[in-house]
């Protein structure tokens, strides 16, 4: 997913994309330990989509936090 996406997000939407993400993470991590993994590379980019959300997340609490 392309970082801009993240930065027209809203905080709910982010906290929503997030569980979604990270339950597709769990699900194909459970097709890895079971030799059914089709998409490898799907693993790392989940995780670093992850990472976006929760940066961009922490980005908006700090400014509400200054405001």
């Amino acid at each position: 997913m392309a970082k801009i996406v993240f930065k027209e997000m809203t905080a709910q939407e982010l906290t929503a994309k997030s569980h979604e993400l990270r339950h597709e993470l769990f699900n194909l991590r459970v097709q890895q330990a079971t030799a059914r993994l089709e998409k490898p590379h799907r693993i790392p980019q989940l995780r670093r989509d992850i990472a976006r959300c929760e940066t961009r997340i922490s980005q908006l609490r700090l400014a509400t936090q200054r405001v």
